[in-house]
């Protein structure tokens, strides 16, 4: 199977604008294609890590990837799924961000002469002059185009800014600018970056009288039909400071039967064939299929010392067991203690294990916490810094757990 159709076989590919030529380029190894990650954030996420490990895909097939950092549209925002404005970030903070993207980046991407390259668009967005840029590039935009883009229009009810408006032609402009610097022919992304990327490359055409060509992936939704990497605690991160490798383990381990086979083929690298194989299983086989995509994703981000040890972890605490060596732990500072002691409502919430009291409480009314085991029935409970000098596992549902340990 060549690589264009192993693309459309694990089910990746959303969106294409000219299938013979991107299918012709993919194949034979001469796509030069660039994928963007503003840096709103000092760590990627999973919603990252499908990207990623679209661009290892393709580089291992000797295609030649392009991570461009938005060191320049990072200063502005996408508006595309969002439903407010984004928050500006300093150009403090966007240069630390774009340094900690590199350091992770590195573990998935071959960097290197004839290989990878990593750019920031910062080198040539934020030296633009603005009359010159609107004489360049404006009289290719048309305003009542833009309206009907779907980035635009589900942000127009609550408002878009101006400078969100731009966004598309920055992100444009930047497909140009990779194309007469490095050659980029092909733009990946999102499918809900699909207005930008027809952008760029009509930009391209216009004004250089070249073709280029855009790809959109498939977004991966999890069990609650959020977007991939969102947890009731927040996102999933590729930091092991962020999210341990533990808590990245149960994630994926517990994914909807409905979504394991999809995962298996859009983000591991085994072979198509075995995943096929796996689309037969039902039951208990579904729950070996999800323990094989959580280590397999765990053995790409954290390796495969990190996966063992949080395989190893996670078949103990569902076993009964009371290893928890590797359990995601949560610590408690002085302050948290009021007049000695915490409430268990507290607790869940230090913890991560809800987003608030009042869901804490309905947790513990419900019957789904416990502590060392035993559940957890009065909201009014108490603990001393005494209960937390052994081992103290808090637990929420079948499959959330903490270890909480004192500073």
């Amino acid at each position: 199977m060549q690589l264009y159709d192993e693309l459309l076989a694990r089910g990746l590919i959303a969106q294409v604008t000219d299938e013979k030529e991107i299918k012709e380029l993919i194949n034979s190894g001469k796509a030069v294609f660039y994928i963007g990650f503003d840096p709103t954030a000092d760590s990627l996420h999973v919603g990252h890590f499908m990207a990623l490990c679209l661009m290892k895909r393709l580089q291992m097939g000797g295609n030649k990837p392009i991570a461009l950092l938005g060191g320049g549209t990072g200063m502005i925002g996408d508006p595309s799924g969002k439903t407010d404005m984004r928050k500006m970030l300093t150009e403090e903070d966007i240069a630390h961000n774009i340094e900690c993207f590199k350091k992770q980046m590195s573990r998935f991407i071959e960097f290197g002469e004839d290989k990878a390259i990593m750019v920031n668009n910062g080198d040539w967005l934020l030296g633009l002059n603005y009359v010159e840029l609107l004489r360049e590039v404006g009289p290719h935009f048309s305003v009542n185009r833009m309206l009907t883009a779907e980035c635009y229009k589900q942000r127009m009810e609550r408002g878009l800014s101006f400078l969100e408006f731009n966004y598309m032609i920055m992100q444009s402009y930047d497909f140009m600018e990779l194309f007469k610097r490095y050659g980029c022919n092909m733009q990946f992304g999102g499918d809900d970056q699909w207005s930008n990327m027809l952008g760029g490359t009509e930009l391209i055409r216009r004004k250089l009288g070249k073709d280029a060509y855009a790809m959109t992936i498939n977004l991966l939704l999890n069990s609650e039909g959020k977007k991939m990497g969102k947890t009731e605690s927040g996102a999933v991160w590729l930091d092991p400071e962020k999210t341990s490798p533990y808590e990245f383990f149960q994630y994926w381990r517990n994914v909807s039967d409905a979504d394991v086979i999809k995962c298996l083929k859009m983000l591991t690298f085994l072979p198509i064939e075995e995943i096929e194989a796996m689309e037969s299983w039902q039951g208990s086989e579904l729950n070996k299929a999800k323990e094989i995509l959580a280590f397999e994703l765990t053995q790409l981000v954290h390796g495969t010392e990190e996966a063992n040890k949080a395989k190893e972890a996670a078949a103990a605490l569902f076993a009964g067991g009371v290893d928890s060596t590797h359990m995601p732990k949560t610590i408690l500072n002085e302050e948290q203690f009021a007049n000695g002691s915490i409430d268990i409502l507290t607790l869940l919430v230090s913890a991560g294990l809800t987003g608030s009291k009042s869901e804490a409480r309905r947790a513990v009314e419900q019957g789904g916490v416990s502590v060392n085991g035993q559940k957890v029935t009065d909201v009014k409970t108490v603990y001393t810094k005494e209960n937390f000098h052994d081992d103290f596992i808090l637990k929420k549902g079948k499959k959330n757990f903490q270890r909480i340990c004192l500073s």
